[in-house]
């Protein structure tokens, strides 16, 4: 008998969720509501905390792997190059996708005065607090990026999921100095970190087994939480744009440069990463995902464990292809909501602060919608942020879900480009097991038959 794949074992999940919510609000009203609320989401809770609990020693185990395996800082130098220049060029392609679509199509052309102000009424609160976030942000100086890039303290920032980017920045240092010590001192630490990485690994796939029921109660109670529905019809064609330009990323522009550059087949990569994509949906959180992406990508996409374990971890803290791409779409919906015609050169500052705001998204809390507030701050002082935040943030629930598919897709197929480009992508180990058990079993069916015919 068949074994059920994951993916189809998740987007089953998915779809009993959706249909558990509707028929829970449909059926038992505020009752409903409370119910999936009480009893169903913390199990969808409780998945997630167990992918965020082991997503910061995964990234100190694998990246420290990784980089011990590279025995040479010269081979180090080159994977950063080559994967940050990738990242910004993945991100570069992105917001130019977004501003096309939004300028093309012209979403906030059709939001009548009536309708925008009912909905900044209803989210002014929430986009009150997303601006003052914004704002810490901004009144802390130009180089405090530079400045929270080195912690003062590694238990601190370890224990905070938001600031990857440190942990990142010490590990890196910490490998560094790894490799300038005399192997045979560095050597009790590098087979330390190298048995921590396989007992993660192991965790992973455990955690993984409850992943059909985690999304199951994630998106069950994302139904019975999200507002009424006619705020989703005024804001259709937003969506779509977004949704438009997320599709062409994840279904055209990263499997064609897979296509282009591994040689490897459309489908055969779509089906490597289902599951992480499947999660990524149903947890709006690279972080998150970033575990089950990194299995993925070695163990059915190919991609040997030195480059995995130093591209996606960079990747799911500064690499927000999706992201950015939604915020070059919400603040030319936003400029057209409220009559304010864009020029070129707002349009090209806007795309250079979306891909400046990318690397810096997944340090600060709220990331996607406060950086969004950076990005409308320096288009002009005429446009009122207050009311132009609480404009998009009925549907950005929804739409955080599928920008963080393109994220891990996206990351994906630049850690398969950065081991092309290094000699490092080969066969899926998934492959080598799948046919190895697949010859067991004929061997077996051998050996059945060739008993029952001596029993005969």
């Amino acid at each position: 008998m068949t074994k059920l794949a994951l993916h189809w074992k998740i987007l089953i999940g998915m779809a009993l969720g959706v249909v558990f919510g509707l028929l829970a609000l449909a059926l038992g009203g505020q009752k409903g509501v409370d119910f999936v609320t009480d009893w169903i989401k913390p199990f969808g809770t409780i998945f997630i905390n167990a992918l965020k609990l082991i997503a910061v020693p995964l990234i100190i185990a694998s990246l420290l792997k990784g980089i011990s395996d590279l025995k040479d800082l010269s081979r180090l130098s080159t994977l950063g190059l080559r994967t940050i220049g990738l990242y910004l060029m993945t991100t570069a392609v992105a917001v130019t996708v977004g501003l096309t679509v939004a300028t093309v199509v012209g979403p906030g052309r059709g939001i009548d005065e009536e309708g925008r102000d009912s909905l900044m009424d209803a989210w002014a609160g929430e986009a009150s607090q997303k601006i003052e976030i914004a704002a810490e942000q901004k009144e802390r100086g130009p180089l405090q990026p530079l400045v929270d890039l080195v912690p003062d303290n590694l238990v601190a920032a370890a224990s905070d999921n938001r600031r990857m980017l440190q942990v990142i920045v010490f590990v890196l240092f910490f490998g560094v100095g790894l490799l300038l010590v005399p192997p045979e001192k560095a050597k009790p630490v590098k087979d330390f970190f190298d048995g921590l990485n396989d007992v993660i690994l192991k965790l992973i796939h455990l955690i993984m087994l409850a992943a059909p029921v985690g999304v199951f109660a994630l998106l069950a109670a994302m139904v019975v939480q999200t507002p009424s529905w006619s705020v989703f019809i005024a804001l259709m064609i937003y969506c779509l744009c977004v949704v438009g330009g997320l599709g062409l990323m994840i279904f055209g522009f990263y499997p064609l440069l897979v296509v282009l550059f591994t040689g490897r087949r459309y489908g055969w990569f779509f089906k490597g990463l289902a599951p992480a994509q499947l999660l990524a949906f149903s947890t709006s959180s690279s972080a998150a995902t970033l575990p089950v992406t990194m299995e993925r990508v070695e163990e059915h996409l190919g991609v040997d464990e030195e480059v995995a374990s130093f591209v996606l971890p960079i990747g799911a803290t500064v690499n927000m292809d999706g992201t950015s791409l939604y915020q070059a779409v919400a603040a030319v919906f936003i400029c057209q909501a409220f009559d304010h015609t864009l020029t070129f050169a707002q349009l090209a500052g806007i795309a250079f602060t979306c891909i400046l705001a990318s690397i810096g998204t997944a340090a600060v809390p709220s990331a996607g919608v406060v950086m969004l507030v950076v990005v409308l701050g320096q288009i002009d002082s005429q446009v009122d942020l207050v009311p132009a935040v609480a404009l998009i943030l009925a549907v950005d629930r929804v739409l955080d879900m599928i920008r963080t598919v393109a994220n891990v897709t996206s990351d994906a197929a630049v850690s398969m480009l950065v081991a092309k480009s290094v000699d490092k992508l080969g066969e899926p180990h998934a492959k080598e097991w799948d046919e190895y058990y697949h010859h067991k079993d004929e061997e077996g069916d051998e050996e059945e038959a060739e008993n029952s015919g001596g029993d005969a």
